[in-house]
């Protein structure tokens, strides 16, 4: 089976549900990114928290995956990965990227731009714990971005470290725990009819966040 490029130029969906103002954005983007958040949490969007990360590697090629978002300060947003991964490798050579939130329930978008550091061990240890048993071996038994063979290597590490950690509390793996997207831009789209959308971004300059419309 094939897609045409007429069959694909011919997708299209009209956005109707909202606007977006700057009186509703207000003067923090942390803080607004909160409130879409529970909004798209109360509209039962799947996998909320998923967000694309794009890295950059040492030839300064692009690479982009889902990842899931797991906290959220003042600082920035939270996710966890096994620091030898391709993203992991990329971002200690690298820590800079770009984050992308889709919630098509809700027509809206969220783009995130910043720099990036590792969590403390200490958040790390927290959140790993906070982990179903199962997760917690599996960060153990992936030699996450590593060619294998085929899947029984993985198979057969989960049961040696479920046997090696058994009736015990599970530690967490020295190559795994969080980063940090401290963000210097981010940006909210409200789709709206007729592809006029609204974009509103801040851009983080001169210690304080500047605000913007721009032009779908």
């Amino acid at each position: 089976m094939s897609l045409s490029a007429t069959n694909i130029a011919a997708i299209r969906e009209d956005y109707q549900q909202a606007a977006l103002d700057e009186e509703t954005v207000g003067d923090n983007p942390l803080a607004f990114f909160g409130k879409w958040f529970i909004e798209a949490q109360a509209a039962k969007v799947h996998e909320v928290n998923a967000m694309t990360l794009a890295t950059v590697d040492s030839q300064h090629r692009p690479h982009a995956r889902i990842v899931l978002l797991k906290g959220l300060d003042e600082k920035g947003f939270v996710f966890y990965t096994n620091y030898t991964s391709n993203k992991g490798s990329e971002l200690d050579a690298h820590p800079y990227a770009a984050l992308v939130f889709f919630w098509e329930e809700l027509e809206r978008q969220v783009r995130v731009e910043g720099s990036v550091e590792r969590v403390s061990g200490e958040e790390s240890d927290i959140y790993f714990h906070s982990r179903p048993v199962g997760s917690q071996l599996g960060a153990w038994s992936s030699p996450q971005s590593q060619i294998i063979t085929d899947r029984t290597i993985l198979d057969s590490n989960y049961q040696q470290y479920l046997q090696q950690f058994a009736g015990k509390d599970i530690p967490r793996p020295p190559h795994w725990g969080g980063y940090r997207v401290i963000p210097t831009l981010v940006e909210f789209w409200q789709g709206r009819s007729n592809r006029m959308h609204d974009r509103i971004r801040f851009a983080w300059e001169k210690e304080a966040w500047q605000r913007s419309r721009l032009a779908p």
